[in-house]
């Protein structure tokens, strides 16, 4: 997908997930007004930093910022990407920070060497503080997504993620995974982690669910100020922000964990005493323990998109939590507020966002509109004055104007830190503490080591998949286990133990064997994902192979230990009732080993290690959407919060139900979309060129770019009306907040049909969308074939499901099923929008 359809998708997908700004920030502060009177909601306590003012340095940013021209301080609050951005260009724009995305290398080289990183480090270090205009020397900062060890770097110790963790329930154990988490950083001359991640997960169907520790805030809250200590060091200490030490972020300011439905960069729709309850613990310790940089999230709180909202982001965070530091966006999530683009957003800066991150090719144009917004006063220069303090004290604090090129610090440049063999050690020991035993019948665990093990399934031997996402890669795919060097699958956890002691193991992913063996071990489960990509329509876990595996050896009596590999709890009950024994292993990362610690005794017949990992999520009951976390509809859990068995308490796990309570998605009759009027759960919506949205309920309504009427066909205000005037891209449709599965239909020669007036030719590209969010959806252009209708007539139209499906649908998590975009001229009206079998001509594929 080249670069604009993609930031067009963006948008849609905005649209779709809800939310937004108003465009000016008097209106935004009368809003908040509005809703919550003058003064911040007293549940929000008074915090102090963990890292108090140090006059020194307020001195010495007093002294920067006399020097500084106005384009050096717009350049602090602009973080490029390293693909898009020269060490040049960050010298000639004064550039502040510099991140690498995920799956983003040195010289684009997945298996850059610790070398190629802090070279590039240091290239774009000389460039920041190069002179020679005149300027002031301000070091820049480079900032990385480490959100379970030093991802993106070949041969890094990889922790389990944030999900296992939790499990794990040790707070001090944190603290150590942030240190070696930071001091693998440091080894690539990289001073930033995007870490910790403190989402209080509510809904598992969001597909950044492994990134949270719990469902509970009270153990994200127990977890984020130790590992942010572990990044930065501890507050008093010597080492702060010093040697192997870096900044840290806590992210995704706030409630992304919270959205309606779990969709991805949606709207948390809560009262502000569950906001605080549940999403704002993680924030308060992270906080006291002197966490430098708030990510602000993508998602809205209530229809607002948190990048522009003053309110949480000033009033509360700034001004009530005590928070110094400063906030980044993230990954151009500016664009999505009301009123603004990727390239101009003075909503975002106005409201307390201190750094865009902007890491595409168009950074140079939304430099160059800030400059203009604050030459023009829409900024005003104490807004400005006070991002760019913030960020200096950031720097300042790290010491990055003493410390000099990055390959000359104290820890650059050490291969011996990456994947070093205390912090594998640390990762093998949080692998072992995660593991949640759900059903071991006839105690057939703990496993004796000088047995016949046969080790089955297509995750035995894969440490891409046991990874999960953002491992090497943005969406943890396209790895082989070459690209983990030092790593160890479960497989080969296994492996090493048993042949130690004199058994056999066979790996064979499809379960056959030579001889029959004593166990079949099988890794099973879901394969790689990240966010966006991760979201789902429901918690079923298909894996029909799976079954048939386990089934094939339980038929042959062979006792059965599943192991399931998940970034969050999914209905599994028929693979649980065709295991002997059943764990859930999460996300292991790297140091699958500790699997194989836990599954088998000693030697001597000993219990070394047993199972003490309990859920954190409660598990589900059945396939539907159904919300089952701690404290609320318990009832529907198959495994309730905390539960979790140990080798001491052999409970018997009776046969569970099989009932999904899906229905089938037959794919028959026909589901209406707009008929008179949007039809639940759709809305009727606008983005206009401007990029603000509104939901449209008048006769008339004005837009910038487009203009909507209620006009007659065979009763009153029962069709549309779309006028394109040709200002600028614009696009309307029917847009929910929740999914709709549309397989059956695709699968059932199931077709988008609408009936169309065009009463004025487009004059521009027209195009015919559906959305399931960001990064997914599908577009057909049907400009020729609304230039070839009569003009004045109605015709009915069709667009074959399976064109769409193919383009990029995921027709199971449909948002919007129909939405048009042009930036051209076009009337035209639409009436009867619907999903059904046709056998009437359709659109052919675009």
């Amino acid at each position: 997908m080249v670069f604009k359809e993609r930031i067009l998708l963006g948008l849609i997908s905005a649209l779709v997930a809800g939310g937004g700004l108003l465009g000016c920030a008097d209106q935004v502060e009368n809003q908040v007004a509005d809703q919550q009177g003058e003064s911040v909601h007293p549940h929000w306590p008074v915090l102090t930093s963990g890292i108090a003012k140090d006059p020194e340095i307020e001195s010495r940013i007093d002294a920067l910022l006399a020097k500084m021209s106005l384009e050096e301080k717009i350049g602090q609050m602009i973080q490029v990407e390293i693909r898009f951005a020269t060490p040049d260009e960050v010298r000639d724009y004064h550039i502040g920070s510099i991140l690498n995305g995920g799956g983003a290398f040195p010289n684009n080289n997945k298996h850059a060497s610790v070398a190629d990183w802090v070279a590039l480090a240091d290239e774009y270090y000389r460039a920041s503080v190069d002179t020679r205009d005149g300027g002031v020397a301000i070091p820049m900062i480079w900032g990385t997504d480490a959100v379970h060890g030093h991802n993106n770097v070949i041969g890094a110790t990889l922790f389990p993620h944030n999900i296992a963790l939790g499990a794990a329930q040790n707070p001090a154990l944190m603290r150590k995974i942030g240190e070696a988490t930071a001091a693998e950083v440091s080894a690539t001359g990289i001073e930033w982690v995007f870490a910790p991640t403190l989402a209080v997960v509510r809904d598992d169907r969001w597909g950044r669910t492994y990134e949270s520790y719990s469902e509970d805030p009270e153990l994200v809250r127990a977890y984020a100020g130790e590992l942010v200590q572990g990044m930065q060091g501890a507050p008093g200490d010597q080492e702060i922000l010093n040697g192997k030490r870096v900044v840290s972020t806590a992210k995704h300011y706030i409630a992304d964990g919270g959205t309606e439905n779990g969709i991805d960069r949606g709207d948390a729709i809560m009262s502000e005493e569950d906001l605080i309850k549940y999403h704002a613990q993680g924030y308060f310790s992270a906080i006291e323990a002197g966490v430098q940089t708030v990510m602000a999230s993508f998602s809205s709180w209530n229809g607002e998109k948190l990048h522009g909202h003053k309110y949480l982001m000033t009033d509360v965070l700034k001004e009530r939590l005590g928070f110094d530091g400063f906030v980044v966006g993230d990954w151009a999530g500016h664009q999505f507020v009301n009123g603004c683009s990727n390239v101009s957003c003075p909503q975002a800066i106005n409201a307390g966002l201190d750094m865009f991150m902007a890491p595409d090719p168009n950074w140079r144009e939304l430099y160059k509109n800030t400059l203009a917004e604050a030459k023009s006063g829409e900024i005003s220069p104490a807004r400005l004055d006070d991002a760019v303090r913030r960020i200096l004290r950031v720097k300042l604090r790290a010491g990055l104007f003493e410390a000099g090129l990055p390959s000359a610090r104290p820890f650059a440049g050490d291969e011996s830190l990456i994947g070093a063999a205390e912090h594998r050690a640390i990762a093998r020991q949080a692998v072992r503490e995660s593991l949640v035993l759900l059903k071991n019948n006839d105690q057939l665990l703990p496993l004796a080591r000088n047995q016949r093990v046969l080790v089955a399934g297509d995750g035995a031997d894969n440490i891409g998949k046991q990874s999960g996402g953002w491992s090497i890669t943005w969406q943890g795919t396209g790895n082989e286990n070459a690209d983990f060097p030092g790593a160890t699958s479960v497989y080969g956890g296994i492996n090493e133990v048993v042949t130690a002691a004199g058994g056999q193991v066979e790996l064979s992913a499809d379960g056959s064997f030579e001889e029959k063996p004593d166990v079949a071990v099988v890794v099973f489960g879901e394969d790689p994902y990240a966010e966006m990509q991760g979201d789902i329509a429901n918690v079923n876990y298909a894996g029909a192979s799976d079954l048939a595996l386990l089934k094939k050896l339980r038929d042959q009596g062979i006792p059965v230990v599943s192991l399931f590999i998940t970034g969050r709890p999914l209905w599994v009950n028929p693979h649980i009732n065709a295991s002997d024994a059943f764990a859930v292993i999460w996300l292991p990362g790297t140091e699958a080993g500790g699997v194989a610690d836990v599954l088998f005794r000693d030697e001597a017949g000993n219990v070394n290690f047993d199972f003490t990992g309990k859920l954190t999520f409660s598990w589900p009951g059945d396939a539907t959407p159904a919300l089952h976390n701690r404290g609320e509809s318990e009832a529907v859990a198959q495994f309730a919060y905390g539960y979790g068995l140990s080798y001491e308490e052999g409970m018997e796990l009776t046969l569970l139900s099989e009932e999904s309570g899906l229905q089938p998605v037959s794919g028959s009759g026909t589901l209406a979309v707009f008929n008179g009027r949007a039809l639940d759960p759709w809305r009727f919506e606008v983005i206009d060129a401007t990029n603000t949205r509104s939901t449209i309920a008048s006769s008339v309504s004005e837009l910038n770019g487009i203009r909507v009427q209620s006009v007659d066909r065979n009763v009153q205000e029962d069709s549309r009306r779309l006028q394109w005037n040709g200002q600028g891209n614009a696009i309307a449709g029917f847009f929910a907040n929740q999914r709709t599965d549309l397989s059956g239909f695709v699968s059932n020669q199931g077709a988008l049909i609408f009936d169309v007036k065009v009463d004025a030719a487009p004059s521009d590209a027209v195009i015919l969308g559906m959305n399931c969010g960001m990064d997914c959806g599908a577009e057909q252009p049907i400009t020729d074939l609304l230039k070839g209708v009569a003009q004045g007539k109605w015709q009915t139209l069709a667009v074959d499901l399976k064109c769409l499906a193919e383009a990029g649908g995921k027709m199971d998590l449909v948002l919007s099923p129909f939405y048009v975009r042009t930036a051209g001229e076009l009337d035209m009206t639409v009436h009867n929008v619907r999903i059904a079998q046709t056998d009437t001509a359709k659109v052919s594929c675009g």
